[in-house]
């Protein structure tokens, strides 16, 4: 396996100028369809998806890591109004990134949580050149999002629950108790292994660079009060055209629940449900995982 150096692609949306950080690991001129891999947050950037891209790469397919805008190594705008970031935005940057990389034709979709959610809203549109999709530990609805992390909150012991309920209540959601009790909720479902490096590196850029995530979705994964509050997509779902898999873990934040009336909508998809796993099955059980992605891919790509 071998891995090109970052480089990074320059575009315009919305009268801003903007840079996209992108990095190609294995061969991307070998036959194979090549792999998109789109991370979450918004604005977790690629670091703690860099196992997900040599996972595949080992298998001889090219997998293309990149940081989405307004995190990681792309361009930072801190300063933009809360309606430029949209969906659409990264709907639009993936299309570019597809195009400039020269893969438009012929390409496939991994995408963890986030990630997953524009991969599938990206898929609805029947964009011509995607090939298969993976949808990784993400839901197709805030509001189910929301109403299945109240579930596993009233899981949580009762001191726990009162003290993210007070700081949310009181808008002090940056207090250093609140966050401790948020780590309690992300060590049940986010993470249920200790975090190697690279996921420490994302979680680390996203404190630093906060914008997009907390415009978009809020201050935790599961208050969700940022822009993304009412996005759903079950009704649009029918519309995915190519092959999908589902992936997710028994204690995730994407309950199984969730992942099942995905599965109910989507024409041609499987699911894998990962019983050791919560938010993270491609850190919390690697070797499976890769089993199962690597397997889905030769058998739906070239």
């Amino acid at each position: 396996m071998s891995a090109t150096d970052g480089k990074k692609f320059s575009w315009k949306s919305g009268g801003a100028e903007l840079e996209t950080w992108y990095r190609i690991v294995g061969d991307i001129t070998n036959g194979k369809t090549p792999v998109m891999v789109l991370h979450g947050g918004p604005g977790a950037a690629h670091n703690y998806t860099i196992s997900i891209a040599e996972l595949i790469a080992s298998s001889g397919r090219a997998a293309i890591l990149y940081d989405q805008v307004g995190c990681g190594n792309s361009t930072h705008l801190p300063e933009a109004p809360k309606e430029f970031w949209t969906p659409e935005l990264f709907m639009e940057e993936l299309t570019l990134l597809t195009a400039h990389l020269g893969v438009a034709q012929d390409y496939a979709i991994i995408g963890q949580s986030w990630g997953g959610m524009l991969g599938m809203q990206f898929a609805t549109h029947r964009p011509e050149g995607l090939k298969a999709l993976i949808v990784a530990d993400s839901p197709a609805s805030m509001t189910i999002w929301v109403s299945e992390a109240n579930k596993l909150r009233a899981q949580l012991p009762p001191e726990v629950e009162a003290t993210l309920k007070r700081h949310e209540d009181a808008g002090t959601t940056e207090s250093p108790e609140y966050v401790a009790a948020v780590d309690i909720f992300y060590a049940r479902h986010l993470c249920r292994v200790p975090m190697p490096p690279d996921v420490v590196d994302s979680f680390t850029q996203l404190a630093e660079e906060p914008t997009v995530y907390h415009t978009m979705n809020g201050p935790s994964e599961f208050h969700v009060i940022g822009s993304l509050k009412t996005w759903d997509i079950h009704g649009d779902l029918h519309k995915i055209n190519v092959p999908t898999l589902l992936v997710s873990g028994a204690y995730d934040e994407a309950t199984p629940a969730m992942q099942s009336e995905i599965q109910s909508r989507i024409p041609d998809v499987v699911w894998e449900l990962f019983p050791e796993s919560s938010h993270m099955p491609h850190i919390e059980e690697p070797a499976r995982f890769k089993r199962i992605v690597n397997a889905f891919l030769d058998a739906k790509l070239d």
